[in-house]
Formats: structure tokens, C-alpha cells, sequence
């Protein structure tokens, strides 16, 4: 197709997005936005299934989860449905030396950074902290606190600038992810106010899945979120998060920007949650079945496999293919949760402090008397 302007597509919202695959499957070219940017993506035929194997796979693993918080195996579960293709296509177009600083919901990023899918389940399952090694990996630990994790993104990022690992492409960037509904924290403002003044290596990624808990859009902001970027005094782009290429070549390029010294940006990724907050959440309490049919229809994996099809990336047996191969990585999956081992009541105390403290000590030693004291009753 065509070069397209920023509101390619029937579906886009007010103000347009940046869309590079349609939810009929058609492949737009490149898109030139209002600030003279251009966004386009160079795949080759295995890559373009590569993108489609990563979001059927993370599917498939966030369905698995959510049965096994069903069956009472999980604490809770924050689900990704709906949202594959912005943490997909964002997770991909980060660098080997990028550093990622996640929510509670980015298992698709996760899984992406190459992390095993077994370490978020310890946190959810209630028997470890979902301690992966941020610093191999390149990926931060999951944070709870809604929107804390943009302000240690930000003084990462600022980090990375005093010790000189900006300005070239070599160099590294920092991305930070959050919600539509994490933009009404304070610590999120703060973080683009330091941001902004420090012109710090960043990438603020909204992944606005329409709602906050249950609280809509309509009633968090008067402006598109992407345009909020502009009073901190750096630039904002809204993007079709259901679009796993836009959403790859956005990101690719902020990231890039921002290694090279240029700067944050933000970018709004327009997508829908499709399922629950969480486990503990009852979505039809707050929106109609039909918003989420008109939701359905704009799938991120739909979409893909549309386009895989016509242009004969992929057939059949292809599909099939992936589709079993989830399966098992799924199947596994659930046999490694389920063989967790529950931890000691007493290793709460291992991990406080690297060397441990005297204080830590004596607590340790009370706790172990005060359940030595049950053994024989009938407690």
C-alpha cells in the first residue's frame, strides 16, 4: 500500500494512531506522522512469523495462568489478553543493552527478553519474590505499586546519561512501561517532569487498555494521552496498540532516539483489555458485551495471521504448527507451577539484607522458637 498518514484505518480514534498493519490484515506501507516522522518496519518472511509465534505463544501461556488462578493454584493473575501485540512488538524492538522496567501485566515483554516463563508464577503463586537477575536479562522485577516504576525507570535512564552511554547507536536506552490509569499517579508526572529536564534515555510506553480498574478513560483525561508528552516538553505518539509492527517500529525508533541522545518520548499504545484487571475483577460490572465484540473484531493475532495468509507466509500446517507448540510450552508450564516447592515460613528472613543484620538475627531466632512451639499440639 501507499504511504498512509497517522490516521490510517476505519478503526482509529480521534486524532488518529500510527498503524501499520489493519485489523483486516492489510499491510500499509509507512506512515508519516504530523511531525514529519516516518514509521516503517523491514521484516523478512521468518521474522514476520517469528512476531506471529511470539504472540499466539505469550497467549497461550496468559490463558494457562488464568486457569490455573481458576483452580485455585495462583493467588491472582493480571491477564494480558488483548494487549499481545503492544508488549510484543515493543518488547522486540528493544535493544540487547535496553533496559526494561515493567508493571505487574508485561508477560509478553518477559517473555521476549528471553526470561523464562516459569519466574512471574513463584510471585503469583505466593512462594517466591519472581527474582529473575534484571541485570542479565535486562529486565526489571515486576512492580505492584501503580506507577512507581516510572520514576526508577527515569533515575536509571539519568544513570545511563552520567555515565556516558548515550549519543551514539551503540548506546543504551531505558523503556518503562504503565497503564492509562497509572497516568493520573504522581509518581508518573514526576517522572516525565525529571525526565523532560534531564532529557534523560527514555521511553515512557502507556499501554491504554481503555480502563483503570474500572474507572474509563473519559474520566482520567480531557486530552489524548500521547499529547500530555508536550507539557513536559518532549515528544508523544499515539500508536495502534493492537498493530504489533507499529507498535515494533515506534518503539524501535523512540529507543533509538533516545540512545542517541535525544531525548524521552511517550507513546500511547491504543489497545483494550480484553479480559479481567485481574483475577479478583468483574468487568461486566462496568462495560457492555458489545464494547468488547467491537474489541474482538481487532485482535492482535487475528490481524497477523490475516496478513501471514494473504501474503502466503503461512498456511495450514503453519498455523497448526504454532498452535501445538503453545500447547505444550503451555502444558509444561503448568506441571513446573504445580511442582513448586511451598517455601519455610522461616526463609521470609534470607533475603532482608545481603550480610544480614543482628537485629534480623534475634527476629530470626524468636520466629524459630515461636513455631517450635506448636510441634506436638494440636495447632
Amino acid at each position: 500500500m501507499a504511504n498512509g498518514e497517522s490516521t490510517a484505518g476505519t478503526d482509529a480514534p480521534a486524532g488518529g494512531f500510527v498503524q501499520l498493519l489493519t485489523p483486516d490484515g492489510e499491510r500499509i506501507d509507512s506512515v508519516t506522522t504530523a511531525d514529519g516522522t516516518t514509521y516503517s518496519v523491514d521484516f523478512t518472511d521468518d521474522e514476520y512469523r517469528e512476531l506471529y509465534r511470539d504472540l499466539v505463544t505469550v497467549r497461550r501461556l496468559d490463558a494457562e495462568a488464568t486457569a490455573l488462578q481458576r483452580q485455585g493454584e495462583l493467588g491472582i493473575w493480571a491477564s494480558l489478553l488483548g494487549q499481545e501485540a503492544a508488549q510484543v512488538g515493543s518488547g522486540r524492538a528493544m535493544r540487547p543493552q535496553d533496559m526494561a522496567f515493567p508493571t505487574y501485566r508485561e508477560h509478553g515483554v518477559l517473555y521476549t527478553r528471553g526470561i523464562d516463563p516459569i519466574m512471574p508464577f513463584g510471585l503469583f503463586r505466593g512462594v517466591d519474590q519472581g527474582g529473575w537477575d534484571a541485570n542479565e536479562h535486562r529486565f526489571n522485577g515486576y512492580t505492584i505499586v501503580i506507577g512507581s516504576q516510572t520514576l526508577h525507570a527515569t533515575g536509571y535512564a539519568m544513570g545511563v546519561t552520567m555515565d556516558g552511554k548515550t549519543g551514539s547507536p551503540d548506546g543504551e536506552a531505558v523503556i518503562a512501561y504503565f497503564g492509562d490509569g497509572a497516568t493520573s499517579q504522581g509518581e508518573v508526572n514526576e517522572a516525565f517532569v525529571w525526565a523532560g529536564v534531564f532529557h534523560a534515555p527514555m521511553v515512557f510506553f502507556c499501554q491504554n487498555n481503555q480502563y483503570a480498574i474500572s474507572e474509563p478513560l473519559e474520566r482520567q483525561t480531557r486530552i489524548p494521552l500521547y499529547r500530555r508528552a508536550a507539557g513536559y516538553g518532549f515528544p508523544g505518539v499515539r500508536i495502534d496498540g493492537n498493530d504489533v509492527l507499529a507498535s515494533f517500529a515506534v518503539t524501535r525508533a523512540a529507543l533509538d532516539n533516545a540512545r542517541n541522545g535525544q531525548g524521552p518520548t511517550l507513546i500511547e499504545a491504543y489497545t483494550y483489555r480484553m479480559g479481567a484487571h485481574t483475577s479478583s475483577d468483574d468487568p461486566t460490572r462496568y462495560r457492555i458485551a458489545s464494547e468488547v465484540e467491537s474489541w474482538k473484531a481487532k485482535d492482535p493475532i487475528s490481524r497477523l495471521r490475516a496478513f501471514l495468509a494473504k501474503q502466503q507466509l503461512g498456511d495450514d500446517s503453519f498455523f497448526d504448527e504454532v498452535d501445538e507448540s503453545a500447547k505444550t510450552l503451555a502444558l509444561s508450564l503448568r506441571e513446573r507451577v504445580l511442582s513448586m516447592p511451598d517455601p519455610q515460613p522461616i526463609s521470609m528472613f534470607d533475603n532482608v539484607y545481603p550480610h544480614g543484620s543482628p537485629e534480623l538475627d534475634l527476629q530470626r531466632s524468636q520466629f524459630a522458637d515461636y513455631h517450635a512451639s506448636f510441634e506436638g499440639s494440636d495447632h
